[in-house]
């Protein structure tokens, strides 16, 4: 998957073609959602479980002192509350993603399509980063396996970046990371509606009924209730483990076709040559909701 990506990247200004939006777009978005959704079937219902009460409270604490600290970074360089707004949910919930969905919730001003553009950029930007980065910090620090999925789904900005990361180390990693990641996610519908009662907008009811729900996180769990039951029914046990073999064997492929069109639309010369105020907005969300889950994972038992 790194190798893919690297690829990608080297081959990026080709990819710029106008031509080849549309088939990029497709996989960054439609193959790497059926590529996760596949990989419920690596999972159990013990497995989600097994994460246990603490794990969730350290997630959702991150969550909410990442999204706190892009509004008050935000306020410190002298920029609009609505951009630390876009960067903190970006940042804690799923990327490029979460400040799409963040920006149909707030106020319309001057610079606000300027802002929802760089945002998505520098966190695509800082996400790849963070896919090459992290694995050597987790092996660093010296965390198991599980903290390690911990660690990088809880993390890592968006869902591709996580995959793209914690695969690579071990199927147990990247199978808790995901679990992490899925539950961010699926975070993303009350955090929005919770910036827009914040900005006050009078409309933030019917815009955020207009966020899409992550059909694919959905897809995911109901995957992992029938990986957690067809294995005990004898009737169905053999059938079931030969289509588990294709199911992930596909997941495998469109995950890596993912992440070289990821590679593909990312340009690291782009986010350098943006404000670096904006920047600093994001590179501290990103290193807030590093330094929370790391600190929560060596201090919990």
């Amino acid at each position: 998957m790194v190798l893919a990506l690297f690829l990608g990247i080297a081959l990026h200004k080709v990819a710029r073609k106008p031509l080849y939006q549309p088939g990029i777009d497709f996989c960054v978005r439609t193959v790497l959602r059926w590529g996760v959704a596949l990989l419920g079937l690596r999972t159990a219902i013990g497995d989600i479980a097994a994460l246990g009460v603490s794990t969730v409270g350290v997630v959702i604490l991150s969550m909410l002192v990442t999204i706190a600290s892009g509004l008050l970074c935000a306020r410190l360089m002298g920029q609009r509350s609505a951009y630390g707004a876009l960067v903190g949910v970006g940042t804690a919930v799923c990327g490029a993603s979460a400040a799409l969905a963040t920006a149909c919730v707030l106020p319309d001003y001057k610079d606000k399509k300027a802002d929802v553009v760089f945002v998505v950029v520098a966190l695509n930007g800082f996400a790849t980063a963070a896919m090459v980065l992290y694995p050597p910090l987790c092996l660093f620090l010296g965390l198991d396996q599980r903290e390690a999925g911990i660690m990088l789904g809880a993390t890592i900005h968006d869902v591709a970046q996580v995959v793209g990361s914690a695969y690579p180390v071990s199927d147990a990693v990247g199978n808790t990371a995901v679990i992490v990641k899925l539950f961010r996610v699926f975070m993303l519908f009350p955090i929005v509606l919770a910036v827009g009662w914040w900005f006050a907008r009078e409309t933030v009811y019917s815009s955020a009924k207009k966020i899409p729900f992550p059909v694919f996180a959905l897809v995911f769990v109901v995957l992992a209730v029938v990986n957690s039951f067809a294995p005990m029914l004898p009737a169905v046990a053999p059938a079931y483990a030969l289509l588990k073999v294709n199911a992930l064997g596909a997941s495998s492929t469109a995950l890596l076709v993912a992440i070289a069109a990821l590679g593909l639309s990312t340009s690291f010369a782009s986010i350098t040559a943006l404000g670096w105020r904006h920047l600093a907005t994001v590179a501290a969300t990103t290193i807030v909701i590093l330094i929370l889950p790391i600190a929560g994972l060596l201090l919990l038992p």
